[in-house]
């Protein structure tokens, strides 16, 4: 499988993922306004770029949905059965954990921005590195912000059905952010 991944990227021109993007891009078009979604730094794509097409689509949408807080984007993303596997303490199962997490982080950094740096496309998985930024000037827990920098990493990876994201596995980097936040110091 890795080497599959890797010979067929080294083929994917800029072109073909140029390609890939502008069919994730035209695809169910009057759902949302896909023109706002976050657009990868860089895409590998294991197999036939417009079978990958969906996939990207979902991903990028869901990127879209952290990048902004609209709601449409999660619920075009993600699959009604969604299930977080990496269920954080506190957080609802389902779409609405998704949508309770960004209300409440959006409360804390209302300028929240967040990029898709890679994406890895192979079989019904997406992978992608996100990074985030903005600046914390609402409130966390107890915490009031000061609007201090925001800037943190995190990996998604996805199970794609349907063309929707149907699981999510996610690791953040937790410790920079609460170090940022001023909950924890350095």
């Amino acid at each position: 499988m890795t080497s599959a991944l890797f010979s067929t990227r080294r083929q994917l021109s800029a072109a073909a993922a140029a390609s890939v993007l502008g069919l994730a891009l035209c695809s169910k078009a009057a759902q949302a306004d896909d023109s706002k979604l976050p657009e990868p730094h860089h895409a590998a794509i294991a197999g036939n770029p417009a079978d990958a097409a969906p996939m990207v689509l979902a991903a990028r949408r869901y990127a879209a949905f952290w990048n902004t807080g609209d709601e449409q984007y999660a619920r075009q993303a993600l699959s009604p059965d969604f299930i977080d596997r990496t269920l954080p303490a506190g957080r609802l199962q389902g779409v609405a954990g998704p949508l309770q997490a960004s209300q409440g982080f959006r409360g804390a950094v209302p300028d929240l921005t967040v990029e898709i740096n890679d994406m890895v496309v192979a079989d019904d998985r997406v992978s992608l590195h996100l990074h985030f930024r903005g600046h914390f000037s609402g409130q966390f827990g107890k915490l009031k912000g000061k609007g201090q920098a925001i800037d943190f990493q995190a990996f998604d990876l996805y199970r794609i059905a349907d063309g929707r994201i149907a699981e999510n596995w996610h690791l953040e980097d937790n410790l920079s952010l609460m170090q940022q936040f001023g909950a924890i110091q350095p």
